[in-house]
């Protein structure tokens, strides 16, 4: 559809821009001008889920992460979508427990079981996943606090 419709345009352009008579035709250009000026755009890299995983796991370990980038991160994060894996999760709530930030720890529960959607059994999976680091770091999820009631 995209492409008849630059076929189109570049018809209608070619036939405005040139003398007009039956002594000099305007030139048609050759539809794959158009075609391959509409698809310069997707010839970037792509990034694996491991590497993405391993970049978002190195942001989240900087030793001097502050509150500010913490949560630029996670909103960048979780604008993305996808459900972050629990290893990435579990660097984001090391950082916040680095920054003793318990609020921010529980909010990316929150926002962990909200990405979820209609998925039920991703939460429940990924609060398995981090129950040893809730634990170790002294973290409620937002169940226990019973912020799931209000």
């Amino acid at each position: 559809m995209l492409g008849a419709a630059l076929r189109r345009w570049a018809v209608a352009a070619a036939a405005r821009s040139g003398p007009r008579g039956l002594l000099h035709p305007a030139a048609a250009p050759s539809p794959a001008a158009a075609i391959q000026s509409a698809r310069c755009y997707s010839h970037g890299s792509h990034e694996t889920d491991e590497e993405f995983d391993a970049r978002w796991v190195t942001y989240f370990n900087k030793p001097d992460i502050d509150a500010w980038e913490l949560r630029k991160g996670m909103n960048t994060l979780v604008g993305y979508d996808l459900v972050p894996e629990p290893k990435i999760i579990d660097a984001a709530l090391r950082a916040c427990r680095r920054l003793n930030d318990f609020a921010s720890a529980v909010r990316i529960l929150e926002v962990v079981k909200d990405k979820a959607g209609p998925h039920k059994e991703i939460y429940p999976y990924v609060i398995q996943e981090l129950r040893p680091t809730l634990n170790e770091l002294g973290i409620s999820t937002p169940e226990e606090l019973g912020l799931d009631k209000v």
